[in-house]
């Protein structure tokens, strides 16, 4: 995992090993400050390959390996805004009670084709007790890292903790995590789903 992240940044691990999180979700009302939410432009799928790291100044974060997503404008301003590693993609997701079905094939940059298709089932909320330090572990960020003319730089994320519930992966057929070079798992994933808050991003500072 150290090799995919930049010198700058040391891979966390919790009980000794390092995570990465397959994320696929729906944004919405999606909009730059002080502009309205446009339907269009404001609501598409998107999946996240990121993983958990520290700066040289004990902060912590998100690298994203691959940010997946169904609308081209917020691809090319994920990538010309942020310098995030944002892919156009062909995505879907469809709901049906508990049960949610996404799909995601990439066209560009690429590799074209590469592939996440899932579907779950959202399940009771986590209680306080359940809520322990591997979910905290894994979704309590706070912040982004990227490289701007090759130094690190960071954007700090507001929301209000993540909703938290069990959740069922019935099916999952995917090649995002080898398209980052990594390899395929060797071992059940750990499954959270959430009814999703609202996030807010700031701007990049170093």
């Amino acid at each position: 995992m150290q090799s995919l992240v930049p010198d700058f940044l040391t891979v966390e691990r919790h009980d000794g090993d390092a995570w990465i999180g397959l994320t696929p979700f729906l944004m919405e009302g999606v909009r730059a400050p002080c502009t309205p939410a446009l339907p269009y432009l404001s609501r598409f799928p998107e999946t996240n390959l990121r993983t958990y790291v520290r700066d040289a100044r004990g902060r912590s974060g998100i690298w994203f390996l691959s940010l997946d997503a169904g609308h081209l404008p917020a691809v090319l301003g994920g990538r010309a805004g942020y310098g995030l590693p944002y892919f156009w993609s062909d995505m879907s997701v469809h709901g049906d009670g508990p049960f949610t079905r996404y799909r995601c094939r990439r066209r560009w940059p690429g590799p074209r084709g590469s592939r996440c298709d899932a579907e779950t089932k959202m399940g009771t909320p986590l209680t306080a007790s359940e809520r322990d330090e591997l979910s905290h572990f894994l979704t309590a960020r706070y912040r982004l890292f990227t490289l701007r003319a090759n130094r690190l730089a960071a954007a700090e994320v507001e929301h209000p903790p993540w909703p938290l519930h069990h959740a069922r992966l019935i099916r999952l057929d995917q090649d995002l995590l080898q398209s980052a070079g990594l390899p395929a798992p060797d071992r059940p994933p750990v499954v959270h789903a959430s009814p999703g808050v609202p996030v807010r991003v700031g701007i990049w500072t170093w």
